[in-house]
C-alpha cells in the first residue's frame, strides 16, 4: 500500500486562514501585526525566501518592512538598525535573513534581537525556554512539522524519532519538540557510523542533511513516518529533498513531499509568530 502524502500546502492554507481571521480581529482593536526582514547581500534563493514571505504577510493583512542593504554593511550598521527596530512598537517581529556576509558575526546579531520580536526562535533565551518547556517562540520549521504531525494524528508519544542533522534551526529544537510529545529521540549526524541502523529503528523519520535523494527505502522501517526537511536540487536541476520520494511510497505509511511538504509550513509559523508577538503585546497594554 502507497504512504499517505502529508501534504503542507493544504495543512500552511488552514493554519493561514485562521491566522488571517485573528490578524483581522486584531486590525478591528488598531493594531496591526507588523513584521520587518532585514536582507543584506545578492543571494538568490534569499530573495526569493524574502519575497514569498512579504507575499505570504499582506495577503493575511499582516504588516511586512523589507529593509535591504548591500552586502558591504557593517556588522556595527546592522546592529543599529536592529536597535531602531527593537524601539519600534509597530515592529512585532525582527527577522534578519540567514546567512549573512562572513564579515558578520551571526551570533551577535541573533542576540541583538529582542527576544521578545524573536519570531525566529533563535535567541538563545527563546531557546532555553523552549528547552525546559517554558512559552517561547518555537523555531518555525521544527514546530511546522510538529503541526504536520498533529494534522495527520500522528502522536509522537512512545514512538521512536530519529532526527538526521543537529542544526540549532532544525535538527535539534525537532528532537526537543518530539521528546516534548514523549517521543524516545536519537540524533543522527555526519559522524555517526551505520546509519541506516539508527534509521531502520524510526517509527519517525526526520531527515535534513541537505543531500538529495540521499536516503532511499533501505534506510526506512516499513511503516516509517518520513519528514523530509532537505531542499536540494537533483541532477536535473530538480527541486527535491534528502529523501528518494519515489523510492520509498511503498514503504514508509506517511511521507511529506518536496516541495509542498514542510516548506509552506515554515513561512505559516513566521506568520503566527508574528501575530502572537502581536496579541502578547495588546494583552500586556490592558
Amino acid at each position: 500500500m502507497s504512504a499517505i502524502i502529508i501534504d503542507g500546502k493544504a495543512t500552511s492554507l488552514k493554519l493561514k486562514n485562521k491566522i488571517s481571521q485573528r490578524v483581522a480581529s486584531l486590525a478591528s482593536k488598531g493594531i496591526i501585526p507588523g513584521l520587518a526582514v532585514v536582507l543584506i547581500g545578492d543571494n538568490p534563493a534569499s530573495h526569493t525566501y524574502v519575497k514569498n514571505k512579504k507575499k505570504t504577510c499582506e495577503a493575511l493583512g499582516m504588516r511586512s518592512d523589507l529593509l535591504q542593504f548591500p552586502e558591504t554593511l557593517q556588522e556595527d550598521q546592522l546592529l543599529e538598525v536592529i536597535s531602531g527596530l527593537n524601539h519600534d512598537p509597530e515592529i512585532h517581529g525582527i527577522l534578519v535573513q540567514l546567512p549573512l556576509p562572513a564579515h558578520i558575526d551571526e551570533f551577535n546579531v541573533i542576540l541583538a534581537i529582542d527576544p521578545e520580536k524573536d519570531v525566529d526562535g533563535f535567541h538563545p533565551i527563546s531557546v532555553g525556554n523552549m528547552m525546559i518547556g517554558r512559552e517561547a517562540f518555537l523555531p518555525c520549521t521544527p514546530h511546522g512539522i510538529m503541526k504536520l504531525l498533529e494534522e495527520y494524528d500522528i502522536d509522537p508519544a512512545g514512538k521512536h524519532a530519529v532526527v538526521i542533522g543537529r542544526s540549532n534551526i532544525v535538527g535539534k529544537p525537532a528532537g526537543q519538540l518530539l521528546l516534548q510529545r514523549d517521543a524516545t529521540v536519537t540524533f543522527c549526524h555526519s559522524k555517526t557510523i551505520g546509519l541506516a541502523d539508527y534509521t531502520r529503528q524510526a517509527d519517525i523519520l526526520i531527515s535534513a542533511v541537505g543531500r538529495a535523494k540521499f536516503l532511499g527505502k533501505e534506510f526506512i522501517k516499513p511503516g516509517a513516518v518520513v519528514i523530509d526537511v532537505g531542499m536540494n536540487r537533483d541532477d536535473e536541476g530538480k527541486l527535491c529533498g534528502d529523501v528518494d520520494f519515489e523510492d520509498v511510497l511503498e514503504t514508509a505509511s506517511h511521507v511529506t513531499p518536496v516541495p509542498g511538504g514542510v516548506g509552506p509550513m515554515t513561512i505559516a509559523m513566521l506568520m503566527e509568530n508574528t501575530l502572537l508577538s502581536a496579541e502578547k503585546g495588546l494583552a500586556e497594554t490592558k
